[in-house]
């Protein structure tokens, strides 16, 4: 029984350890943040209206495997330093500093046409929402499609340009970015949609 768990994980580990590896920095653009329909309690006093992140530049890495299909699996982090804004009632008045972070699992099939590369891509992982002042952290499970081409500049490096649309399942009727001075945000909105274009460089190993 033992030996065929070995061998189990041999068949697991081996592929892996000789596949190659790939490092990807990227950075870009985060745009098209969807409202959310919220209603802020301040003073016993309740208005309504929506909040979203605020288009802005950001950073991040991919660490991969190749596979042979041919694809790759990789882990996705991406950091965006925005403005948390209000809409609405609130009179698009900006509300606080916002941290918005994805670190995903994913993996991509491509379509290599010569040293072209086009490919699609699905991820699942976590949303982190990290606002400023006394608002509390949040964070939430989302999923990812993205559509982009590699164009191999030589052996181990390629020019990466892609776009990526995130889905954060807030749940709606929900608590969210409450403060110390009694000031919660009630989210009656299930998704937040946001999209990214992104431009990188591939390092394989």
């Amino acid at each position: 029984m033992k030996h065929g768990i070995y061998a189990v994980l041999l068949l697991l580990v081996v592929p892996l350890a000789s596949a190659e590896v790939f490092v990807t920095p990227f950075g870009g653009y985060s745009f098209g943040a969807s409202g959310l329909d919220a209603n802020l309690t301040r003073d016993n006093q309740s208005i309504s209206g929506d909040i979203q992140a605020e288009e802005s530049s950001h950073y991040g890495i991919m660490l991969g495997v190749l596979t042979r299909h041919p694809g790759n699996i990789y882990l996705l982090y991406s950091n965006q330093n925005t403005q948390l804004k209000s809409g609405g009632d609130f009179s698009n008045q900006r509300i606080t500093s916002l941290q918005l972070d994805y670190a995903h699992l994913g993996g991509s099939l491509y379509f290599p046409v010569g040293d072209f590369h086009p490919y699609v891509s699905a991820t699942a992982g976590l949303t982190q929402m990290r606002p400023g002042d006394d608002f509390s952290n949040e964070t939430r499970f989302s999923m990812g499609l993205g559509i982009g081409a590699e164009y191999r500049l030589g052996d181990n490096l390629a020019l990466l340009a892609e776009m990526r649309g995130f889905a954060t399942f807030i749940n709606g009727d929900n608590d969210l970015f409450c403060s110390a001075d009694n000031c919660v945000w009630r989210i009656e909105s299930d998704l937040m949609w946001q999209g990214q274009a992104n431009l990188g460089l591939s390092f394989r190993f």
